[in-house]
């Protein structure tokens, strides 16, 4: 392009800055600031340089269109969106036209992290993603670190039942935390009482276990970190019909409730094409009727030994995930009734046998919580030095997994919560990916949300329940 071309631009006027008023003015694309000088343009493509905007143009126009469009920040410190979640809702008046969903507000590199840790250490990472279900987040690592270590067969069947007992109950108290958040969400604060109340006996459980009431690091490669203590089996048993008692005060109050299917039905809806195309998982698919488990589709922790039936509803909307969720509950603590009986009847070791795997301490929990058990600090700190130097090399290095790459999926309460594994023979994952539920169940915010009220925006988003930690990561 010739440095003396003169090109014709729109230039605003002075005084005229604040009207968007433009004149025509000629200026010299050599003195032009914002002339095309790029030697990429011949003579002959015309230049267009864009100079501001006519306001008094857009104003006519959306009044010709009789619309008012306005966008807006639902969250990240909105106190209805599940944690940090932002959404960006452009509205049209009280109707959504757009949704987007904006995250990693809690990122906290868990998965990185890992990488820097042993295969043991990673347990108390990751159990940290999804906070409200993290036996589950365990549980996912866990298996994909025996199968890369090919002990799957050799986990002892007790530590699996102990397991299947840790995350039945867990799926019961995260079920009630969505319901609970939900409903104080829709304004109903009887149901958010009722729901914490019934999750606080679980979590006495927890405790009593686990010395922890949630970040348990329990489940461990190659079985669970202790024994249950003694009248564990008994608190359960005593617990299970007060829980049960407690979850249909929830239905008393809410399945037939004008108030909540008003709010519910026909609200977030998404049918079971939407949610194959999109990858959602757990209830939200299995309200559209399609019983996908993966407890049934492919066992794992010995779920094929008990009897539960697969939930589904098939009304697609918000109220037929809550319908599902609450059903779902009394399948997990039929589940745990048959599971405490088969651990009353069935003593026996919690760690695989292979000593250079096991985690050596015998843990026990005392009146300061978990730490390992005196017996087994006695043994190391003054009877055998083997047992010192084997505890402190499988601590501080531990133990080395054969090269290789696994996945294992897990039925968890939100869904299909997979982890993969990758080792290159070290003592610490090469790389460990989860595929959180939260985070692909995400993507449905646009298909349920778009096209309702502001209003129906929240009951969708409880209806997915997603925490963000999981998301994040």
């Amino acid at each position: 392009m010739s440095a003396d071309r003169v090109e014709e631009t729109n230039a605003v006027r002075p005084g005229d800055e604040g009207r968007g008023t433009t004149d025509k003015v000629t200026t010299s694309a050599s003195t032009d600031a914002y002339g095309a000088t790029t030697h990429d343009v011949d003579d002959d493509t015309p230049v267009l340089n864009a100079v501001g905007g006519d306001w008094d143009d857009l104003v006519d126009e959306a009044a010709a269109l009789g619309e008012e469009r306005i966008v807006v920040n639902m969250g990240p410190q909105h106190p209805s969106t599940h944690g940090v979640l932002r959404l960006i809702l452009e509205l049209d008046g009280e109707t959504v036209t757009e949704a987007r969903a904006g995250i990693g507000y809690l990122h906290t590199g868990i998965e990185k992290n890992m990488e820097f840790r042993t295969w043991t250490q990673g347990v108390t990472f990751c159990t940290r993603m999804d906070y409200v279900m993290p036996l589950f987040n365990e549980a996912a690592y866990c298996l994909s670190v025996e199968r890369l270590l090919g002990i799957t067969d050799q986990v002892p069947a007790r530590a699996q039942a102990i397991r299947v007992l840790m995350m039945e109950l867990n799926r019961v108290a995260s079920h009630l935390v969505c319901i609970a958040t939900g409903g104080m969400e829709m304004g109903a604060t009887t149901v958010m009482t009722i729901g914490f109340r019934e999750r606080e006996r679980i979590l006495r459980i927890f405790e009593a276990i686990s010395g922890l009431r949630m970040n348990h690091a329990y489940i461990r490669p190659g079985g669970v970190a202790a024994d249950l203590p003694a009248g564990t089996i008994d608190q359960v048993r005593e617990n299970v019909p007060l829980i049960r008692d407690g979850i249909g005060e929830l239905e008393a109050l809410l399945n037939e409730n004008p108030v909540l299917k008003g709010r519910m039905c026909d609200v977030g809806y998404l049918d079971l094409t939407g949610c194959m195309a999109l990858g959602i998982t757990g209830p939200v698919l299995r309200a559209t009727g399609l019983p996908h488990d993966l407890r049934k589709a492919e066992p794992y922790c010995g779920y094929e030994k008990y009897d539960f039936d697969v939930v589904t509803w098939d009304s697609c909307d918000a109220y037929g995930r809550y319908r599902v969720r609450i059903n779902e509950m009394y399948q997990s603590l039929r589940i745990v009734e048959q599971v405490i009986q088969e651990l009353d009847e069935n003593p026996g070791p919690v760690m695989v046998a292979d000593k250079k795997i096991a985690w050596p301490a015998q843990l026990a929990v005392g009146s300061d919580g978990q730490g390992n058990s005196l017996d087994h600090i006695r043994e190391i700190m003054g009877e055998s030095m083997e047992s010192l130097i084997h505890h402190f090399k499988l601590v501080t290095e531990g133990f080395r997994v054969p090269p290789g790459q696994a996945y294992v999926g897990i039925e968890s309460p939100k869904g299909e919560l997979g982890c993969h594994a990758v080792s290159d023979g070290s003592t610490r994952p090469y790389r460990a990916h989860f595929r959180d539920p939260s985070f692909n169940n995400l993507q449905a915010v646009a298909a349920m949300a778009e096209g309702g009220s502001v209003a129906d925006v929240i009951v969708a988003v409880a209806s997915i329940d997603p925490v963000m930690g999981g998301v994040d990561r």
